[in-house]
């Protein structure tokens, strides 16, 4: 059973954008055919719509192991979590962001966790990854780093 996961799907009003697919698609095809606009603009739509759904992104804490998308790292491997909310994380995924971070953001949610990670065998410092649940996300992973029954802290 995961101890946290959300599905990073896109906002309604993305699809309802994304509507504007239909009525541009007959005023280009119109002077051809404007059933033909119509059904273009119309898979155009289906299109769109079932990309951005099938490809919203996982974010997982579940057995050890933090998932992003389709990246992964054990646990043990990254530091303390920590969320950023509002200005803080428009200063996170701008000005204050690492180009060799590992990305999993996506524009219509602005919330992010940035997630260290530790092992010095991977390029990347850190992961920043965007959430609606920033707290529960960054709580997640600090909690599942806790020791186990007759082990200490490090």
């Amino acid at each position: 059973m995961p101890e946290y996961r959300e599905r990073l799907w896109p906002t309604p009003w993305i699809y309802l954008i994304s509507l504007l697919l239909i009525p541009s698609s007959i005023l280009v095809l119109a002077p051809v055919s404007v059933p033909a606009g119509v059904v273009t603009g119309l898979l155009m739509y289906a299109a769109v719509a079932g990309s951005l759904t099938l490809t919203a992104p996982v974010v997982e804490v579940s057995g050890g192991e933090f998932r992003a998308g389709r990246a992964r790292v054990p646990i043990e491997d990254v530091g303390t979590a920590v969320p950023a909310v509002g200005e803080d994380a428009r200063v996170e995924r701008g000005t204050g962001l690492d180009a060799r971070a590992h990305l999993v953001i996506r524009g219509w949610i602005r919330d992010v966790v940035r997630v260290p990670i530790t092992d010095a065998a991977d390029p990347a410092p850190y992961w920043l990854v965007s959430t609606r649940h920033p707290n529960e996300l960054a709580a997640a992973i600090n909690g599942s780093r806790r020791p186990g029954v007759g082990e200490e802290r490090a």
